[in-house]
């Protein structure tokens, strides 16, 4: 028996997982997308906690390095034949810029309220829709193009250009909110050809050496409590990308949408309780700006495809 078996065998014996097993499928999508918010959430406390006595291009070249440990036992299970690359040159691209994202991600978090960051980066739908209609042609009607011109505003609002001089944090978070939305253009077109095992996989195995390049110019070995930290970010991160995904395969994007704004008052909480953080007004109101729009742009996204999938059903013959 092996250890992902025996694993499944405890974890089923649980309370809390026979509770989970008898909610409907949206709801069990709730708990899980939740949870995900969480974890994503504590990931960023042990993030800034283990930045405070490693440099943060050791922070994330670990992130990368223990999170594929982690990963391992489900690797010797499933095999190699799961995570076959289809598409070597995109999944270059998504190493690349998801480098730069999780650098520029990691750093801005060191620099900025948690609660400010978050904030920012409810903007990635934004740039994901303008960066559609830029590489893969898609067309963005009068209604989302006003949506993108609000959570530009929302932005502006948080930022404040000429009452305040842009921080380079504030910068830096811009940047990873961009970088992450060119990866999930990336993601969206490796979809077609791989598998969602060998696109998590093949990103954190190519991530491992781009970033430890930048490590090794900062390089020093972690002390027994920032060892804690870093695998708290490894094994946290791992159960937060695996309840998010496994939350949208069980309802409509749509209908989660909404819960991603408990973002900002959980960071905030976070940040008020440990860090002695307290977001500005204008964070708040520019969050929510921001979040409002992206939530539009979805629902308008959806509906889109949901049409031009009832189109294609109707136009196909019967028999």
């Amino acid at each position: 028996m092996n250890l992902i078996k025996l694993i499944k065998i405890l974890l089923n014996d649980l309370w809390i997982i026979q509770f989970f097993k008898l909610q409907s499928f949206q709801t069990k999508a709730i708990i899980l997308n939740i949870l995900s918010i969480v974890f994503f959430s504590i990931m960023v406390i042990f993030i800034r906690k283990a930045s405070e006595s490693l440099h943060i291009l050791e922070v994330v070249f670990f992130r990368n390095l223990l999170a594929f440990i982690v990963m391992l036992p489900l690797l010797t299970s499933t095999g190699l034949a799961a995570i076959k690359m289809n598409n070597t040159k995109l999944f270059l691209m998504r190493g690349f810029f998801g480098a730069i994202g999780m650098l520029a991600g990691f750093t801005c978090l060191t620099l900025i309220p948690l609660a400010q960051a978050t904030a920012i980066s409810f903007s990635k739908p934004i740039f994901i829709t303008i960066g559609a209609a830029i590489f893969l042609g898609e067309i963005i009607k009068a209604r989302r193009i006003a949506a993108i011109i609000i959570g530009i505003i929302g932005m502006l609002v948080i930022v404040q250009p000429g009452v305040n001089s842009l921080s380079f944090g504030i910068m830096l978070a811009i940047i990873a909110a961009l970088a992450h939305s060119v990866n999930a253009l990336i993601v969206k077109k490796l979809t077609l050809t791989d598998s969602p095992q060998a696109i998590v996989t093949w990103m954190v195995i190519i991530l491992i050496p781009i970033t430890f390049i930048p490590a090794v110019t900062v390089w020093q070995w972690p002390s027994f409590e920032t060892w804690l930290y870093l695998w708290g970010i490894a094994i946290v991160g791992t159960l937060a990308h695996f309840s998010w995904t496994k939350s949208y395969t069980m309802a409509e994007i749509t209908s989660l949408e909404s819960i991603e704004f408990i973002k900002l008052p959980i960071m905030a909480l976070f940040g008020w309780m440990i860090f002695s953080e307290i977001p500005g007004t204008w964070t708040w109101i520019g969050g929510s700006i921001i979040f409002l729009s992206t939530i539009y742009i979805s629902r308008r996204e959806a509906k889109a495809s949901n049409s031009l999938k009832l189109n294609h059903e109707a136009q196909e013959p019967k028999f």
